[in-house]
């Protein structure tokens, strides 16, 4: 990963510094999947970046039928878990649209991530898009010991996504999803389950933002003082433990951790911390997340009245 300078303008591009991944886009836009299969073929011990251009390309071909295409020409296991990523974005966008197709493309997804996971008993990503799925149907496994609320979820499922990866991601990101309001979760779930979860991290690993992510979830902009909680000390403290701790790891990331910065960068801003969110927009460089921002605005407004507060520049008007 190399930090860029910002240069008054702001990427949105989802595959960020990912070069190999942003040129791939370009090609399943076109509707060719031959790099799309290299690039995803030199991750097979690289979960995360594994995770991280599976998703992405999904996004892309999910309106084609190029996944269709190449599993049925190619049927690889980087064809298989195209496949698995797609179908679950399908049949989710259904489930939320509420769809009449929605039951019949759930199914069509369960289908493709067992494919998936057979062809890669070791690959932890098809588990994880199956875990994405869990918030439809409100798996309800006994929660273990050490939470207070003890919330019912789809914790069987996701003890098997730990036992091929530790540490996974997007797997915790997902898991915890199951636990928020808007999934017919409670606040005091997701708390409870974003700390456990980030206190069995390591100090360093970008897990510790978990609690930062459930607390944006919870804004209610109608409650007195909304924005003032990020200053109270346990958010304060939380967000500079992971600024001392987890951003001097991110230089050895192969692509920058864009969300995970700005949900740092956020929390910092909004705990007056602009020295410190300085340190992270300049990780950031010039690649943008539409979360969080986009739960207290405009994304490119709030990300700018940001940067703005620490003093860096933003983009021209027009």
């Amino acid at each position: 990963m190399a930090t860029e300078l910002f240069e008054g303008h702001y990427v949105w591009h989802p595959a960020a510094d990912d070069r190999v991944l942003a040129s791939v886009c370009v090609d399943v836009r076109a509707g060719r999947y031959r790099y799309a299969y290299e690039a995803l073929a030199e991750t097979r011990t690289d979960f995360a970046l594994r995770a991280h251009r599976s998703l992405v390309l999904a996004s892309e071909a999910a309106g084609t039928d190029l996944v269709e295409r190449w599993l049925a020409e190619e049927p690889t296991p980087e064809a298989a878990l195209m496949w698995a990523r797609v179908a679950v974005q399908r049949a989710l966008r259904a489930a939320d649209a509420r769809d009449e197709r929605a039951e019949a493309l759930e199914r069509i997804a369960l289908t493709a991530c067992d494919r998936a996971a057979a062809m890669a008993p070791r690959d932890p990503t098809p588990w994880v898009a199956k875990l994405a799925m869990a918030r439809l149907h409100r798996l309800r496994d006994p929660a273990p010991r050490g939470l207070l609320t003890a919330p019912p979820g789809p914790w069987r499922l996701f003890t098997h996504v730990l036992s091929l990866d530790p540490w996974h991601r997007e797997g915790h990101h997902r898991f915890l999803s199951c636990f928020f309001t808007r999934y017919g979760g409670s606040v005091n779930a997701a708390w409870d389950v974003a700390a456990f979860l980030s206190q069995r991290a390591p100090a360093d690993s970008a897990l510790r933002l978990l609690p930062l992510v459930a607390l944006v979830e919870s804004y209610n902009p109608t409650q007195l003082l909304a924005d003032r909680v990020w200053e109270q000390p346990q958010w304060r403290s939380t967000a500079l433990a992971i600024y001392q701790n987890w951003l001097p790891t991110v230089g050895r990331y192969r692509f920058t951790p864009v969300l995970d910065l700005a949900y740092l960068a956020h929390a910092l801003v909004m705990g007056q911390c602009a020295f410190e969110a300085r340190a992270v927009f300049a990780a950031m460089g010039p690649y943008a997340s539409r979360m969080p921002w986009s739960v207290f605005g405009d994304p490119a407004d709030q990300l700018s009245r940001a940067r703005r507060a620490c003093g860096l520049p933003v983009p021209r008007p027009g």
